[in-house]
């Protein structure tokens, strides 16, 4: 069938809206109509060739819709459900196996791979194959043909306008908070970097009931936005100095947790020099492979303090993602305020716009 999808052709290229044709069904595969999907940081790491995916290709892995085919082993969801779709895993090696989809061993595969795992892709034009099922999607067209394992069927009775997050960036740093680091009550957390993941990180320690949230970042409008969501202290590290301030706020005990969404080893090193005895650094943030960090491990060794790197928030995003939105039902997990509505042909603007720090998180609507 034809659909209107953004493609990506070349690295750093803008998106062209284009017709294109998706093919038919395979037995494990779900056809949802698009109703919006968000726009994330990984979409660019592929379109600037960061990430391995072959181009050219169809992005887009934040994708909420409805149900309109299913294979014929497909079980979980049927025609008009209602659905969110996150990233793809392969459902039977070891990690998923043991309920960390998360940490698939065929993650690259399934979620960069840019095709079916025979080799096929399920979009192409005159004849030109076009890298698909990207997160086992590819959202960032009206239709799609997705694997069953990103399909999340939600309720039908909750709009599925700005949903699509709820897939990636949202669950990403929510998840790290409460599926991984699950800090205790009264315990300090801050965050390094609030768009998306890490304002979803900041709701999160609120509904863990942290004592201490403090946001770091170098917009002071994103800044301004943490605290209305929950952070207890905003640091602006362009006209602060970090760890001065972090000093002052939690004094010599030092802070129990830190996300860092910015991958950035200069603010990976300070978070681990302000943690506290048996603190913990979660990076979420992607860099280029390749990147290090440099930490100290004389006198920092009798903290016995932890990095770890967290992919997915560490979810199930069939039993998480139901979860997420029952905390926005409640008003807890009010993400709708970080969102900006975009039409597919402002893609590009929507890109432009995350990357300025004008808009949080921009959504394309169909």
């Amino acid at each position: 069938m034809e659909i209107t999808a953004a493609v990506v052709r070349a690295p750093g290229a803008d998106f062209t809206v284009e017709k294109v044709e998706l093919d038919e069904l395979r037995h494990n595969e779900v056809r949802v109509r698009l109703v919006a999907t968000g726009i994330c940081h990984t979409d660019s790491l592929v379109r600037d060739a960061i990430y391995p995916t072959p181009l050219p290709a169809v992005l887009g892995h934040e994708g909420a819709g409805i149900v309109e085919g299913i294979g014929d082993s497909v079980t979980s969801v049927a025609p008009g459900d209602h659905v969110v779709l996150a990233a793809a895993y392969c459902g039977h090696c070891r990690r998923c196996r043991a309920g960390q989809m998360a940490y698939c061993e065929n993650l690259f595969a399934a979620d960069f791979g840019g095709a079916r795992l025979d080799g096929s892709t399920s979009i192409s034009k005159d004849g030109e194959a076009i890298s698909s099922h990207f997160f086992g999607q590819s959202s960032f067209a009206t239709y799609a043909n997705v694997v069953e394992e990103s399909v999340v069927k939600i309720r039908s009775d909750v709009p599925l306008e700005h949903l699509g997050p709820l897939g990636c960036g949202l669950n990403t740093g929510a998840g790290t908070v409460l599926n991984e680091l699950k800090p205790e009550i009264g315990s300090s957390l801050a965050v390094f970097g609030t768009g998306a993941v890490g304002n979803a990180a900041i709701m999160a320690a609120k509904v863990a009931e942290c004592a201490i949230i403090v946001a770091v970042d170098i917009h002071q409008s994103r800044l301004d936005l943490a605290l209305e969501l929950g952070a207890t202290h905003t640091i602006n590290s362009i006209t602060e100095d970090l760890p001065t301030r972090l000093k002052e706020i939690v004094g010599d005990a030092g802070l129990d947790y830190v996300v860092d969404t910015t991958a950035r080893p200069e603010l990976l090193r300070q978070a681990a020099d302000a943690l506290g005895v048996r603190g913990t650094v979660a990076l979420v943030g992607a860099a280029r492979p390749g990147t290090e960090v440099a930490f100290e491990i004389g006198a920092s060794l009798v903290k016995g303090w932890t990095f770890k790197t967290v992919v997915q928030g560490s979810s199930v995003p069939q039993v998480f993602i139901p979860q997420l939105i029952q905390l926005w039902l409640d008003g807890r997990f009010p993400f709708e305020k970080l969102v900006k509505d975009y039409s597919l042909d402002q893609i590009n603007e929507g890109f432009a716009d995350s990357k300025s720090g004008v808009t949080v998180k921009p959504v394309i609507i169909f």
